[in-house]
C-alpha cells in the first residue's frame, strides 16, 4: 500500500476506529455514533452514558492507549453482515443504539462491519463501516497522530436530538507532516477572526440581539465602508445600475418564486397582525425584487444586457450550532447582482464577471480555484437548456484558458453555477464569488424581451456575487491579514506620538489636523504612557500601519520620524512628503 495523499483518507479512517477502541477500553460506558475521516483529520462522536465530560487529560490518556493498540500490529478486515436483523439486535443488546439506528437505515445497501483483529484472529473491536481502511496498524506511526479537542455535536446534526461529545483528531504518515499541520493550526489560531474581533474592537454578537446577528463596531465599519466604496465605483464603471429593495415582502412573492416550496425552513415569517391571515417574509434573498424591477419596464434586445446590483441584507435561519463569528450568520449583506441578457450575450457576460472577480481578488492578493457545478438529480427546466447553459459556462472559462474542476450534480435546482474558492495567506480556500444561471425565476415571473424579429423571448438570467456576503468576506479578510489591514483598509492609518506631551503635543496636534484634512485616518496619542509603550501598542497590538513620532528635531524641521508596521524605523520625512506618500499608497490600494 502506497503512503500518499490519496491513501491518507484510509489511514485517518482507520485511526478513527483505533480511537473508538481506545475510548471504549478507558471508558466502557461510551457508546459509539459516527467517526469519519475528513480533509484534515478525523473525528468520532461518543455518548458517555454516565455523564462524564472528556477533559484534556482524558485526551492524553486516549492518545497513549491508541499508541498501545497500534503497537499490537492489528489487522482491519471487512465483514459483510449476513443477517441485518440479528446484527441490529446485537447492537441494541450492547447498548449501541446509534449503530443500530444507522444499520436500520442502510439495511438495503449490503452493509458491512470492519473488524480489528489480533495476530491470532481474535476480534478486539468492530464498527459498522463501509471502509476502506489500511491493511493493519503497522502503517500508523504513533508519533504522527494527535488528538486536538472536544466539542459538542448533536446526533445526526439535529438540535432536537441528544448532545454527544466529538473528539477531533488528525493523523499523517510521518511526524514531520503532523508537525507542519500543528504549526499551521497555531498560526490559524492566532488569526482567528473571532479573537481578533475582540482584540481590535471590530465586531460583536450579543445574546440580547440573537445568535448570528452582527454588530459592526466603528473599526470594522470603516473597513466595510472602504470596500463598499470600491464596490459601488467598480459596478458603475462596469455598466451596472445600483438598486435598493425592501427587507420584507408578502408571502405571495415567495410562492411565485418557488422559495416557499424549496426554502421555507430557512425563512423568517412575520404576521401582519393578530386578526390578519396576511403573512410577510423577511427576505432571504434579493432575486425576486430585481425581477420585479425588470418587469416594471418593457425591454428589447437593444436594452440588454441589464446589469442590476444591490448591497442587499437578507436573513436566513441557521441551526445555532452552525453559527460562527462573521463566517456563519443569520443576517448578512450580499453584494448581489442579476444580469438579464440574450443567449448570444451569455458567454461575454460570464467572462466580464470572471474579469471582475479576478481584478477584485488581485487587490487583496488572493488567488482562487474554480469549480463548475452541473445539473443535480432534482432540477427545473428543460435538459436542453441545462446542456446549453453548462456549455456556455465551460466555453467562457475555456476561452480564457482557465483551469476548473467539474462538481457533478452539485448545481442548484434552478441552474448550473461557477464557484470561486479564494485562497488566503495560509492557503485555505473559502467559497466567495459565484456565477449562477437560472431557468426557474424567469419562467415563474414570465419576464420577456422583444427580439430583433419582434417576437417576445425569455432572457437568460445570471445571479452573481463577488464577495459572497460582506460578513463572511470580512471574516476571511481579518484572518487573511491577521488583523493587520493594509493602509487603505486600516481603521486607523497613522498614529501620531509626541515624545513629550508638554513640549511636543501642540505640534503633534497640528500634524494630526493636517492629516485628517488630507483624508488620512489619523489618531493623536497624547496619553501619559511612555513613548515606547504607545509605539509598541500601535504597531503590534492595534496593528496600525504607521506611527509618526514627533520631538524637538521634528518640531524644528516640520517633519515626522516614521515607523512602519512590520518594518520598523524608515526615517524622517517632512509632514507634506509623508502625507503625499501615504495618500498615494491608499489611492493605489497596495
Amino acid at each position: 500500500m502506497e503512503k500518499n495523499n490519496e491513501t491518507l483518507h484510509d489511514l485517518r479512517h482507520s485511526c478513527s476506529h483505533i480511537m473508538a477502541q481506545a475510548v471504549q477500553k478507558l471508558f466502557p460506558q461510551a457508546k459509539l455514533a459516527i467517526g469519519p475521516a475528513t480533509d484534515t483529520g478525523f473525528y468520532y462522536d461518543f455518548d458517555l452514558t454516565d455523564g462524564h465530560a472528556f477533559t484534556q487529560e482524558d485526551l492524553v490518556k486516549i492518545e497513549e492507549e491508541m499508541k498501545n493498540i497500534i503497537k499490537q500490529n492489528l489487522t482491519f478486515e471487512k465483514y459483510v453482515i449476513p443477517d441485518v436483523d440479528k446484527q441490529i439486535e446485537e447492537f441494541k443488546a450492547e447498548g449501541e443504539i446509534y449503530k443500530a439506528e444507522l444499520l436500520e437505515e442502510h439495511r438495503g445497501d449490503n452493509p458491512t462491519l470492519y473488524l480489528t483483529k489480533d495476530k491470532d484472529g481474535n476480534i478486539l473491536f468492530n464498527d459498522l463501516c463501509a471502509g476502506p481502511h489500511i491493511p493493519n496498524t503497522s502503517y500508523i506511526k504513533g508519533n504522527a497522530i494527535k488528538l486536538l479537542k472536544v466539542a459538542g455535536a448533536y446526533w445526526r446534526g439535529n438540535e432536537k436530538n441528544k448532545m454527544l461529545q466529538r473528539i477531533y483528531a488528525t493523523a499523517y504518515w510521518n511526524k514531520e507532516d503532523l508537525q507542519a499541520y500543528l504549526t499551521f493550526l497555531e498560526e490559524a489560531e492566532k488569526r482567528d477572526h473571532r479573537k481578533l474581533g475582540t482584540q481590535l474592537d471590530l465586531f460583536s454578537v450579543r445574546e440580547e440581539i440573537g445568535a448570528g446577528l452582527v454588530l459592526w463596531h466603528p473599526n470594522l465599519a470603516i473597513v466595510r465602508e472602504e470596500i463598499e466604496n470600491y464596490w459601488r465605483t467598480e459596478h458603475r464603471k462596469r455598466g451596472y445600475v445600483i438598486v435598493n429593495t425592501p427587507q420584507i415582502a408578502k408571502s405571495k412573492l415567495w410562492e411565485i418564486s418557488g422559495h416557499m416550496d424549496h426554502y421555507k425552513e430557512n425563512m423568517f415569517f412575520i404576521q401582519k397582525d393578530e386578526d390578519s391571515e396576511e403573512q410577510y417574509v423577511v427576505k432571504p434573498m434579493n432575486c425576486p425584487f430585481h425581477i420585479l424591477i425588470y418587469q416594471a419596464n418593457r425591454h428589447s434586445y437593444r436594452s440588454l444586457p441589464l446589469r442590476m446590483a444591490e448591497l442587499g441584507t437578507v436573513y436566513r435561519k441557521e441551526k445555532s450550532g452552525a453559527l460562527s463569528g462573521l463566517t456563519r450568520v443569520q443576517g448578512f449583506t450580499q453584494d448581489d447582482a442579476h444580469i438579464f441578457c440574450t443567449p448570444e450575450q451569455l458567454v461575454d457576460e460570464i467572462n466580464e464577471i470572471i474579469d471582475f472577480v479576478a481584478d477584485t481578488m488581485k487587490i487583496f492578493k488572493m488567488d482562487f480555484e474554480v469549480e463548475l457545478s452541473t445539473r443535480p438529480e432534482s432540477f427545473v427546466g428543460e435538459i436542453e437548456n441545462w446542456d446549453r447553459a453548462e456549455a456556455g459556462l465551460k466555453e467562457a472559462m475555456e476561452r480564457r484558458g482557465m483551469k476548473y474542476e467539474i462538481n457533478e450534480g452539485d448545481g442548484a435546482f434552478y441552474g448550473p453555477k461557477i464557484d470561486f474558492k479564494v485562497k488566503d495567506a495560509l492557503g485555505r480556500t473559502w467559497q466567495c464569488a459565484t456565477i449562477q444561471l437560472d431557468f426557474n425565476l424567469p419562467a415563474r415571473f414570465d419576464i420577456k424581451y422583444q427580439d430583433k424579429d419582434g417576437s417576445m423571448k425569455t432572457p437568460v438570467m445570471l445571479h452573481r456575487v463577488i464577495f459572497g456576503s460582506m460578513e463572511r468576506f470580512h471574516g476571511i479578510l481579518i484572518e487573511h491579514y491577521a488583523g493587520a489591514f493594509p493602509a487603505w483598509l486600516a481603521p486607523v492609518q497613522v498614529a501620531i506620538v509626541p515624545i513629550s506631551n508638554e513640549k511636543h503635543v501642540d505640534f503633534a496636534e497640528q500634524v494630526y489636523k493636517k492629516m485628517r484634512s488630507a483624508g488620512i485616518r489619523a489618531k493623536l496619542d497624547d496619553r501619559s504612557e511612555s513613548m515606547n509603550y504607545k509605539i509598541r501598542e500601535a504597531l503590534q497590538d492595534k496593528k496600525i500601519p504607521y506611527v509618526c513620532v514627533v520631538g524637538d528635531k521634528e518640531v524644528e524641521s516640520n517633519s515626522v520620524a516614521v515607523r512602519k508596521r512590520g518594518v520598523g524605523q524608515i526615517g524622517t520625512l517632512s509632514v507634506d512628503d509623508f502625507i503625499s506618500q501615504t495618500e498615494k499608497e491608499i489611492k493605489e490600494r497596495v
